[in-house]
Protein backbone atom coordinates (compact mmCIF):
# COMPACT_ATOMS: atom_id res chain seq x y z
CA UNK A 1 0.00 0.00 0.00
CA UNK A 2 1.38 3.43 -0.74
CA UNK A 3 1.82 5.88 2.38
CA UNK A 4 1.98 9.10 1.02
CA UNK A 5 1.90 10.67 4.60
CA UNK A 6 4.36 7.73 6.13
CA UNK A 7 3.09 5.46 8.41
CA UNK A 8 1.22 4.68 10.19
CA UNK A 9 -1.31 5.00 7.20
CA UNK A 10 -5.13 6.06 7.72
CA UNK A 11 -5.98 2.43 7.16
CA UNK A 12 -3.37 1.30 9.89
CA UNK A 13 -4.61 4.12 12.37
CA UNK A 14 -8.45 3.08 11.81
CA UNK A 15 -7.56 -0.68 12.60
CA UNK A 16 -5.85 0.01 15.23
CA UNK A 17 -8.88 2.28 16.64
CA UNK A 18 -11.13 -0.60 16.12
CA UNK A 19 -8.90 -3.11 17.53
CA UNK A 20 -8.66 -1.16 21.00
CA UNK A 21 -12.53 -0.34 21.09
CA UNK A 22 -13.12 -4.12 20.37
CA UNK A 23 -10.78 -5.61 22.72
CA UNK A 24 -9.94 -3.23 25.32
CA UNK A 25 -12.95 -1.06 25.93
CA UNK A 26 -15.94 -3.48 24.46
CA UNK A 27 -14.33 -5.92 27.23
CA UNK A 28 -13.76 -3.48 29.79
CA UNK A 29 -17.42 -2.54 30.24
CA UNK A 30 -20.95 -3.53 30.13
CA UNK A 31 -24.34 -2.43 29.21
CA UNK A 32 -24.70 0.50 27.07
CA UNK A 33 -21.30 1.78 26.82
CA UNK A 34 -20.17 -2.00 25.68
CA UNK A 35 -22.94 -1.33 23.51
CA UNK A 36 -21.53 1.65 21.77
CA UNK A 37 -17.85 0.70 22.17
CA UNK A 38 -19.43 -2.63 19.38
CA UNK A 39 -21.20 0.03 17.18
CA UNK A 40 -17.92 2.30 17.22
CA UNK A 41 -15.77 -0.46 15.88
CA UNK A 42 -18.40 -1.33 13.32
CA UNK A 43 -18.11 2.35 11.63
CA UNK A 44 -14.60 2.69 12.08
CA UNK A 45 -14.23 -1.05 10.30
CA UNK A 46 -16.89 0.48 7.73
CA UNK A 47 -14.41 3.23 6.97
CA UNK A 48 -11.55 1.28 6.68
CA UNK A 49 -13.54 -0.94 4.03
CA UNK A 50 -14.93 2.22 2.07
CA UNK A 51 -11.02 3.87 2.29
CA UNK A 52 -9.27 0.56 1.16
CA UNK A 53 -12.32 -0.79 -1.44
CA UNK A 54 -11.35 1.00 -4.56
CA UNK A 55 -14.61 0.84 -5.97
CA UNK A 56 -16.35 4.29 -7.30
CA UNK A 57 -20.00 3.86 -6.15
CA UNK A 58 -20.76 6.72 -8.50
CA UNK A 59 -19.13 5.12 -11.56
CA UNK A 60 -22.62 3.24 -12.36
CA UNK A 61 -24.62 6.52 -12.57
CA UNK A 62 -22.39 8.05 -14.75
CA UNK A 63 -22.74 5.43 -16.81
CA UNK A 64 -26.41 6.32 -17.45
CA UNK A 65 -25.54 9.84 -17.75
CA UNK A 66 -26.69 10.63 -13.95
CA UNK A 67 -24.91 12.88 -11.31
CA UNK A 68 -26.96 11.77 -8.14
CA UNK A 69 -29.23 8.74 -6.96
CA UNK A 70 -32.06 11.94 -6.49
CA UNK A 71 -31.72 12.62 -10.44
CA UNK A 72 -31.80 9.05 -11.06
CA UNK A 73 -34.55 8.31 -9.18
CA UNK A 74 -36.59 11.45 -10.38
CA UNK A 75 -35.85 10.17 -13.68
CA UNK A 76 -37.04 6.91 -13.55
CA UNK A 77 -40.17 8.13 -11.85
CA UNK A 78 -41.21 10.22 -14.44
CA UNK A 79 -40.55 7.41 -17.06
CA UNK A 80 -38.02 8.43 -19.27
CA UNK A 81 -35.59 5.54 -19.03
CA UNK A 82 -38.25 2.75 -19.37
CA UNK A 83 -36.21 1.72 -22.92
CA UNK A 84 -33.61 1.40 -20.86
CA UNK A 85 -34.46 -0.95 -18.30
CA UNK A 86 -31.36 -3.44 -18.27
CA UNK A 87 -29.04 -0.91 -17.97
CA UNK A 88 -30.77 0.79 -15.26
CA UNK A 89 -31.60 -2.47 -13.73
CA UNK A 90 -27.48 -3.22 -14.12
CA UNK A 91 -26.60 -0.03 -12.53
CA UNK A 92 -29.29 -0.09 -9.83
CA UNK A 93 -27.72 -3.72 -8.73
CA UNK A 94 -23.57 -2.83 -9.17
CA UNK A 95 -24.71 0.67 -6.70
CA UNK A 96 -26.29 -1.78 -4.27
CA UNK A 97 -23.28 -4.73 -4.20
CA UNK A 98 -21.18 -1.75 -4.17
CA UNK A 99 -22.45 -0.45 -1.16
CA UNK A 100 -23.04 -4.22 0.96
CA UNK A 101 -19.64 -4.55 0.38
CA UNK A 102 -18.39 -1.77 2.25
CA UNK A 103 -21.73 -1.77 4.83
CA UNK A 104 -22.34 -5.07 4.90
CA UNK A 105 -19.75 -7.53 3.41
CA UNK A 106 -21.00 -10.22 5.00
CA UNK A 107 -24.23 -10.02 3.31
CA UNK A 108 -23.88 -11.26 0.03
CA UNK A 109 -22.68 -15.02 1.38
CA UNK A 110 -25.37 -14.59 3.86
CA UNK A 111 -28.38 -17.31 2.89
Amino acid sequence: MNAPYGHPTAAELLAAVAEFLESEVAEATEGVVKFHARVAANVIRMVERELSSGLDPEAALRELGFATETELAKTIRDGALEDRGVDVATALRRLVADRLAVNNPGYSTAE
